[in-house]
């Protein structure tokens, strides 16, 4: 079959528009007549998506390679810059706060909205390079490699993908941290290592809690502290309970948020600064209207420090 000329394709797409138009008037007259009926149309629970095609017929937005036109939406903005006032009551550090932020996006209902997040910090200052954006990436793509094992695989990818999108091409970053990694016995000392600093004198009584569920030991020391929280090539101790709490926390989970509690305190944050990580974590949680009911609070946790 012979494929058409660009002049066919440009004559197809200047009657897009008009088909619009009269689908439109089609739906209309249905809804229309759906009103009339004992049932009324309202009752229908038309989806968002069914009734959308109402909507003017806007073409398809291209964008370029090398920029992006996004914007970062005020609420988020909002919230971002709020999270950043927060931390900066603290002494943990200016650039904390986005690590706090992408943990509680990948463990939210909606972790695509990453990308608010990445053209909010891309547009301050520090951020105007290649180099510095470059740097960026490697810290939010890391904590997205440690949520893996806090909020599962596919919203971190979801989160990636989402800040993807907006990247720049010259500011891609192609490192490859976990390239060469074997479960050894340097894997081993190094997950339990990190272990034991966070749960000290707990250590062995919480991985005793898995005596009849061994793949579960194996799997925290081995992989979840082996491969993920214990490699120190990005992120730090500080960044790493930033990734991990928040993202427990944001799942309303009472017993691993206690143990975060207080593993974080053990590493040195003082009991103020872990209130302002555990009031930014409800802060994230209120904005997507999730409930964090079961956590216990920071005070309740003390005594076990």
């Amino acid at each position: 079959m012979q494929r058409p000329t660009s002049a066919v394709a440009a004559h197809c797409d200047c009657w897009r528009p008009q088909l619009y138009v009269v689908l439109n008037a089609v739906i209309v007259q249905i809804y229309a007549m759906f009103s009339r009926l004992p049932i009324r149309a309202s009752k229908l629970q038309l989806k968002p998506k069914t009734i959308s095609i109402l909507l003017p017929y806007q073409p398809p937005r291209k964008m370029s390679s090398s920029t992006t036109t996004a914007e970062v939406q005020p609420r988020y903005g909002q919230l971002f810059t709020e999270l950043e006032n927060r931390f900066k009551t603290t002494s943990l550090g200016n650039d904390k706060w986005y690590i706090l932020a992408i943990s509680t996006l990948a463990a939210s209902p909606d972790p695509e909205r990453a990308d608010q997040l990445y053209l909010h910090l891309t547009q301050q200052a520090d951020y105007a390079t290649s180099t510095a954006r470059q740097a960026l990436i490697r810290r939010l793509r890391e904590a997205l490699v440690k949520s893996v094992p806090i909020v599962g695989v596919c919203k971190p990818i979801e989160a990636i993908l989402a800040i993807s999108e907006v990247e720049r091409d010259e500011d891609k970053d192609f490192t490859f941290t976990r390239d060469g990694w074997q479960c050894d016995e340097a894997n081993h000392e190094r997950g339990t290592g990190w272990l034991q600093k966070l749960y000290a004198r707990n250590t062995t009584g919480t991985l005793d809690l898995f005596s009849a569920h061994k793949d579960f030991s194996w799997l925290s020391k081995e992989i979840t502290y082996g491969l993920f929280l214990s490699d120190r090539q990005v992120l730090d101790d500080l960044d790493t309970q930033l990734v991990v709490l928040p993202g427990i926390m944001s799942q309303n989970l009472p017993k691993e948020t206690h143990w975060h509690i207080r593993g974080t305190r053990r590493i040195g944050v003082s009991r103020e600064e872990v209130q302002v990580i555990w009031d930014c974590v409800q802060l994230v949680a209120q904005f997507f209207d999730v409930k964090l009911h079961k956590v216990p609070t920071v005070e309740a946790v003390e005594y076990d420090v």
